[in-house]
């Protein structure tokens, strides 16, 4: 009997020092401490035309508008997307309530060095010199546990909306995985990608008020692993991706949109013609708590991924090496700046 790995269990592979994974106690801060302190930032776009797609999922030309913006932008902004606003709201209002906990019963349900769920810093800690302004809650598959955690009598209700959150973004996933192949005249057929389930991880991510926001980040500049991204960023901005020849584009919110931009295994399956968008969080100047919401939708563990010939321009070679989804988490869990140098042709 063949038994198939789950992402977590990739993860587990790769752990983390405890020192990065702890937050800092943002309720007992009265200053950035230096461990936090980041130079101060003046790469803002000045081009304020510059705005990033809003598609309307129900347009006839979506299929046209989604490859458009796959392949100049690696992000965009779906409305229409069949997630009704009082979910979203609940889901914002469940990670408030998970946040607003005292520092020591969060740190009950606090991710261990080799787990990749549970409470605390992002993973891509690691790599840079300063922490980030940041605390995040990881799920895969069921929340109960670290719930159980948390709320020792009273977790009903935010498992009840999380998980009615993930099964509605797994088919939100799955529609936008679709008018993506379709805007590429591809189909599932043309995909080795039935050898097991998606990986998918629900991240709840929570930007505390800052005594010196200029000084300090959020979440550092980087790319998602996964094949695509949905993320809900309720009413206060904070998200930016990095538009080539633009420079940093706040990415502005807009009432009941998700953010959906392209992951690493999107890039390679195109031979980089969608970039895998790099995007950070700056902190709120109005010194509000920012909360977002990020769906990670990733193809099976096993499944290997390689740019499609039939995409390749005549003359055009492929970029990229065959991987697997289990390799490349590997290789980026080592070689988090350049992991897709390490599979180029």
């Amino acid at each position: 009997m063949t038994t198939t790995t789950t992402l977590a269990q990739v993860y587990r592979e790769h752990p983390i020092h405890l020192r990065d994974i702890i937050p800092l106690d943002f309720n007992s801060i009265r200053s950035v401490p230096d461990s936090h302190v980041w130079p101060i930032s003046d790469d803002f776009s000045s081009d304020h035309q510059l705005m990033v797609p809003i598609i309307d999922l129900k347009d006839p030309n979506a299929v046209k508008l989604v490859g458009h913006a796959c392949e100049t932008w690696g992000a965009f902004q779906v409305i229409n997307h069949g997630i009704h606003l009082n979910l979203l709201e609940e889901v914002e209002s469940e990670a408030r309530r998970l946040f607003s906990l005292p520092t020591q019963t969060k740190m009950k349900a606090l991710r261990e060095p080799a787990g990749a769920t549970g409470y605390g810093l992002a993973r891509i800690s690691p790599f840079f010199p300063k922490y980030m302004w940041h605390e995040g809650f990881t799920i895969m598959d069921s929340p109960t546990d670290h719930a159980r955690a948390l709320w020792p009598t009273d977790n009903a209700r935010f498992c009840d909306v999380i998980e009615r959150y993930q099964k509605q973004m797994k088919v939100l996933a799955e529609k936008l995985t679709d008018l993506i192949l379709e805007s590429l005249a591809i189909f599932r057929e043309d995909l080795n990608w039935d050898v097991g389930s998606p990986s998918t991880a629900l991240q709840l991510n929570s930007y505390p008020p800052c005594p010196n926001p200029n000084r300090a980040m959020g979440l550092a500049p980087h790319t998602d692993t996964s094949f695509l991204t949905i993320l809900y960023q309720g009413s206060i901005s904070g998200l930016q991706i990095f538009k080539q020849g633009a420079g940093w584009i706040s990415m502005l919110p807009v009432t009941g949109a998700l953010v959906v931009n392209v992951g690493d295994l999107l890039h390679i399956l195109t031979n980089a013609r969608f970039p895998s968008v790099l995007h950070r969080a700056v902190l709120n100047q109005e010194g509000s708590h920012r909360l977002s919401v990020a769906y990670f939708y990733g193809l099976p563990v096993e499944c290997s991924v390689s740019p499609l010939l039939k995409l390749l321009d005549s003359g055009e070679n492929p970029r990229y090496r065959p991987v697997t989804v289990k390799e490349y988490v590997d290789i980026k869990s080592k070689y988090f700046g350049e992991p897709l140098t390490s599979i180029r042709i």
